[in-house]
C-alpha cells in the first residue's frame, strides 16, 4: 500500500479539509482518478490519484482538517499491464469506515467517527471522547518554536464547530498546528483541562446569574441554527474585513445609455449561440470596454504587495461569480489580448466550474481589477466592496428601459444601464476615478 498525502495548494496554504471521500475502499483507481474533494480556505479541488490500483484504506473521515502532508488514504499501487481487481482488505476497510455524507450540497456537513473508534461505543459527547484521548493531567504542549504566522488566525470549520459546542474561547488555546495553528486536537484537550478556581466574594456571589433551567435552555436551542463557516466562507469574510478596514474606499456611479449596444447583442445572439453553444450576454461587451478603458486608466490595474502599489501591464480581470459554496472571483488571465467572442467563452467556462466547484488555484489568483454583475440580480446601483489587495472594481448594473431627454429636447425611450466603481483612494484621487468611468461611459454608448 502506499498513502497519498495532502498536497500543498497554494504557497501560503498550509491545511486543508476534507469534504467528500469520490472513492471508497476496494474501488479500481486510475491515474489521475479525483479521489476525495478538499476545501481550503482558497479553493476547493479534487485530489487526483498519482498512480493506477485500488483504494485502500481512508486515513481521514468526511468533515476533518489535516496539515499539509498529512497521509489521506492508501492506495496498492497495480503491477503494469494488470488490471486492478478489488481486495478482500479494502472490502474489510469500507465495512469499518464511517458513513459517507452524500452530495455535497453546500450546507453544514457531519464530521464521522474516527476509524480508531468504530469498535467502541459511541461516546455521550465530544467531551468525554476527549477525555479518553487525554487525560485531565496532561499539562498542556509547548507552542513550536520558529517563525509564527502572521496572518489573521484561521480556524478550521472542524475546530470552529467544537469550539461553538462548548463554548470554547479558541484565543485562550494554545495551537500545536504549523505555524501556532489550533487543531481539533487542541481543541478536545482545552476541553479536558479544569476551568480556572476563582474566589468569590460575597457581593460577586450574591450577583451570580440564576442557571438556566432545562425548559429555558432547550427553547433557547430550538429558535436559532449555528450556522458553522466553511474555509472558502471564512475566508471571504476576513478578506471583506481587511479591505474595509485597510482601504479608504470611495464611490462613484454614471449613467450610459447603451441602446446601440443592446441592439449590437440582439443581432448577433442566435448566430452566437448555434455558433459558440453559449449565450450571449452583455457581460463580454462589458468586460472588453473595460479592458480598452484600463489602458488608459493603468493607475485602477494595479494590486498592492505589503506597502508598494504595484501597477500591472497585464489585464487579469476578475469576474465576480456568486456560487452556492459563496462568492468566489475567478480571473481572466491575459483579459486585454481576448476578443468578445474569446472573453464570452472564457468567462462562460469560468461561471460553470466556479458553480461546481472545479475551480483550480491558479484560476482564483494574480486579478488586477474586479468587474461585478450585480444587474443579473436586477440591481440598478450598488456599493461593492474593493477586492483586496486590487484597488478598484466596478458593476454593471440592470438594463432597463426609460425615458430619456435627448440633445435636441426630444424624449425617447432608451436602453440605460448605471455603472458603479468603488476604489481605494490611497491608490488614486477622484481625478483619476472619474475620468475611468467617463471614459467607460463614452466606450459604452460608442459601441454600435
Amino acid at each position: 500500500m502506499t498513502q497519498v498525502t495532502m498536497p500543498q495548494l497554494g504557497e501560503s496554504v498550509t491545511e486543508g479539509t476534507i469534504l467528500k471521500w469520490l472513492k471508497q475502499p476496494g474501488d479500481a483507481v486510475a491515474l489521475d482518478d479525483s479521489l476525495c474533494e478538499i476545501e481550503t480556505e482558497k479553493v476547493t479541488a479534487e485530489l487526483p490519484s498519482p498512480f493506477e490500483g485500488i483504494m485502500g484504506q481512508i486515513l481521514v473521515p468526511e468533515g476533518e482538517t489535516v496539515v499539509v502532508g498529512a497521509p489521506l488514504c492508501e492506495v496498492q499501487e497495480s503491477t503494469p499491464g494488470a488490471a486492478p481487481t478489488p481486495n478482500g482488505t479494502a472490502a474489510h476497510q469500507a465495512s469499518s469506515r464511517g458513513p459517507s455524507s452524500g452530495a455535497w450540497s453546500g450546507g453544514p456537513m457531519a464530521i464521522p467517527p474516527d476509524e480508531d473508534a468504530a469498535a467502541e461505543p459511541a461516546p455521550a459527547t465530544p467531551v468525554a471522547r476527549a477525555a479518553v484521548a487525554s487525560p485531565p493531567s496532561t499539562p498542556r504542549p509547548t507552542p513550536p518554536t520558529g517563525k509564527p504566522d502572521t496572518r489573521e488566525r484561521f480556524y478550521s470549520p472542524a475546530v470552529m464547530r467544537l469550539a461553538h459546542e462548548h463554548a470554547l474561547d479558541l484565543s485562550t488555546v494554545t495551537g500545536t498546528g504549523i505555524g501556532g495553528r489550533v487543531t481539533r486536537k487542541d481543541v478536545e484537550k482545552a476541553l479536558t483541562q479544569p476551568p480556572p478556581q476563582e474566589v468569590a466574594t460575597p457581593a460577586a456571589a450574591q450577583q451570580q446569574p440564576v442557571p438556566p433551567t432545562e425548559a429555558t435552555t432547550t427553547a433557547s436551542a430550538a429558535a436559532y441554527e449555528v450556522v458553522p463557516f466553511s474555509a472558502t466562507r471564512r475566508t471571504i469574510a476576513e478578506n471583506l474585513k481587511r479591505s474595509n478596514l485597510e482601504a479608504p474606499q470611495a464611490w462613484t456611479m454614471v449613467e450610459a445609455d447603451i441602446t446601440a449596444l443592446m441592439a449590437l447583442r440582439n443581432r448577433e445572439k442566435d448566430r452566437f449561440r448555434q455558433q459558440e453553444g453559449i449565450e450571449l450576454t452583455l457581460l463580454p461587451y462589458f468586460t472588453s470596454a473595460v479592458c480598452e478603458t484600463l489602458r488608459d486608466f493603468p493607475v485602477l490595474n494595479a494590486r498592492w504587495e505589503g506597502d508598494e502599489l504595484h501597477q500591472y501591464r497585464s489585464l487579469e480581470i476578475g469576474i465576480a461569480v456568486a456560487s452556492e459554496g459563496g462568492l468566489v472571483v475567478p480571473v481572466v488571465h491575459a483579459a486585454g489580448d481576448l476578443s468578445v467572442t474569446g472573453l464570452a467563452k472564457r468567462i462562460a467556462d469560468l461561471v460553470q466550474r466556479a458553480n461546481t466547484r472545479k475551480l483550480r488555484l491558479e484560476d482564483i489568483e494574480g486579478g488586477t481589477f474586479t468587474v461585478n454583475n450585480t444587474g443579473s440580480f436586477g440591481s440598478i446601483a450598488s456599493k461593492p466592496i474593493v477586492n483586496y489587495p486590487q484597488v478598484g472594481i466596478v458593476t454593471m448594473e440592470r438594463a432597463v428601459k426609460r425615458p430619456v431627454v435627448l440633445e435636441n429636447d426630444a424624449i425617447a425611450v432608451r436602453w440605460m444601464m448605471n455603472v458603479c466603481l468603488s476604489f481605494d483612494h490611497r491608490a488614486m484621487d477622484g481625478l483619476a476615478a472619474g475620468g475611468f468611468l467617463a471614459a467607460l461611459k463614452g466606450r459604452l454608448e460608442g459601441i454600435v
